[in-house]
């Protein structure tokens, strides 16, 4: 059977030279793979999160680092027209003013705090008509300020944490999606390769059936069968070649999706080439299993679901919360006309302010919110538990299938070699005259049966190894573990 296979192989590739040499491109399933990995639109769409939530922990992290702005005010003009009260009179006021502010703030994560260094410089020129006096003169005024929440979460380590969970949960996403891009290229290759098959069969069973449709056209001319054999012959030859045509298109059509998913020229002719042979894998499903339940990414995204639940019933908490705020201000000002002057008379300027919120009454919203929020906390721990036992179920399943593909194999394999053999002796019966068109029509479609059916079990094995591979993340054909980095890294 193994040298079946390899024979149909040759047969793909001298199919293959029959085109123009610049007209196909071969691929391997590595080679599929690794066009796909750079060029899936799923991979990077996946691959542009990961760059976004990477960005977004950045940003966060340059947030936290001291903060340098400077506002200008080049010139100000105003003028107004009041009136005094005391005096009953209407006065009019100028003012012309050019300043700037520069300001270095520096967040403080431990305490959720601000520290802020304020220094405005500026030059103004007022006029007042109440008293028919100008006044110019610079001005300085420098102060260092806190301004520091109590009582309540800290906010700003809350959101850095979040941040970096997303942008662990988009490494997991990532990582996830690439062996679920393995899987389906993996399936839509061997879609592929198994229409090439059908194909070649086709084309097999297309030669087969001209070869009897000539002995019955030699029968009927020579007088030793009826005209109605030849017109059996007939129907089943044009049958036979709507079938390669059909199988063409089949093809064309599967490739074309198999381009696209793995973002290669629609245009672009290729054929499939791999090695479909047996090689049966020692699979310990116990060693599965707990492969499994310890390295897959899922479980693990679970988590991360839990955390965040928990960080919303922190902010849930806080609605109608006791808090207080306190800022503390030491400031410095001075002005004179003179610029070398302007701390001649200088004024401390200290400020403090102390502000509670205090709660008094909800009618319940505060309450009702939390246990709305822990129900979602129990909802995520029940998702995660019942993960685990899907992926135990999911990795015995395929251990299951596999056991069972080796049997189907063998019989499968066996059925193609009956077929095969009923086929020749038939063929014989049918030149001697002993069967009908029909009968051997029939014998032509089982033996075409059984190839594909044996090719299938082949395929379904190879499919299932690489399901088992996704679901364990442990490969049994090199007998080695698959955890992607960011797992192995977390764990430490």
């Amino acid at each position: 059977m193994k040298n079946l296979f390899q024979k149909g192989l040759l047969l793909i590739i001298f199919c293959q030279f029959l085109l123009p040499a610049n007209a196909q491109q071969i691929l391997t399933l590595e080679k599929a793979l690794d066009i796909a990995s750079a060029n899936s639109p799923s991979i990077l769409t996946s691959l542009l999160n990961l760059e976004r939530s990477k960005q977004s922990l950045a940003a966060q992290n340059a947030a936290l680092k001291s903060n340098f702005s400077l506002g200008l005010t080049p010139l100000s003009y105003d003028q107004t027209r009041s009136f005094d009260a005391y005096t009953s009179n209407w006065f009019t006021s100028k003012s012309t003013q050019s300043f700037g502010t520069f300001t270095v703030s520096q967040p403080f994560l431990p305490t959720d705090g601000t520290i802020s260094l304020v220094n405005r410089f500026g030059w103004q020129n007022k006029y007042s008509s109440s008293n028919d006096r100008e006044n110019k003169a610079f001005s300085n005024n420098l102060s260092l300020s806190i301004a520091q929440p109590l009582f309540t979460y800290n906010r700003t380590k809350l959101s850095l944490k979040e941040l970096q969970l997303n942008l662990e949960n988009a490494q997991l996403n990532y990582a996830m999606q690439k062996l679920n891009n393995e899987k389906q290229v993996t399936q839509f290759f061997y879609d592929v390769y198994l229409a090439q098959m059908s194909l070649n069969i086709s084309r097999e069973e297309f030669a087969n059936t001209q070869k009897s449709y000539e002995i019955t056209q030699n029968k009927v001319t020579a007088g030793i069968a009826a005209k109605e054999e030849l017109y059996q012959a007939e129907l089943n030859f044009a049958t036979s070649k709507s079938s390669v045509q059909n199988a063409q298109v089949t093809l064309d059509n599967l490739k074309d999706q198999f381009k696209q998913y793995i973002g290669m020229d629609i245009m672009e002719e290729i054929t499939v080439m791999t090695d479909v042979t047996l090689n049966p894998v020692v699979v310990d499903v116990k060693k599965a299993i707990e492969s499994g339940l310890n390295s897959r990414m899922e479980l693990r995204q679970r988590e991360i679901d839990i955390e965040t639940s928990q960080f919303s019933l922190i902010r849930t908490k806080s609605l109608n919360e006791f808090r207080g705020d306190v800022n503390l201000s030491l400031g410095i000002s001075g002005d004179n006309e003179y610029l070398t002057d302007v701390y001649k008379t200088p004024t401390n300027s200290p400020r403090v302010s102390v502000s509670f919120n205090l709660p008094l009454y909800d009618w319940g919203e505060k309450k009702a919110r939390i246990k709305a929020q822990e129900a979602v906390i129990q909802t995520q721990e029940l998702n995660q538990s019942e993960q685990k036992k899907q992926i135990t179920l999911d990795i015995r399943r395929v251990y299951r299938s596999l056991q069972n593909l080796i049997n189907q194999i063998d019989i499968a394999a066996q059925n193609e070699k009956n077929a095969q053999l009923t086929y020749e002796i038939n063929l014989e019966r049918y030149a001697n005259g002993d069967l009908t068109s029909m009968d051997m029509n029939l014998f032509q479609n089982q033996l075409s049966q059984k190839k594909m059916s044996y090719a299938n079990s082949l395929i379904d094995y190879k499919i299932e190894l690489l399901n088992l591979k996704i679901q364990s993340l442990y490969d049994f054909e090199k007998n080695e573990p698959i955890v992607p980095e960011n797992i192995i890294q977390k764990k430490k």
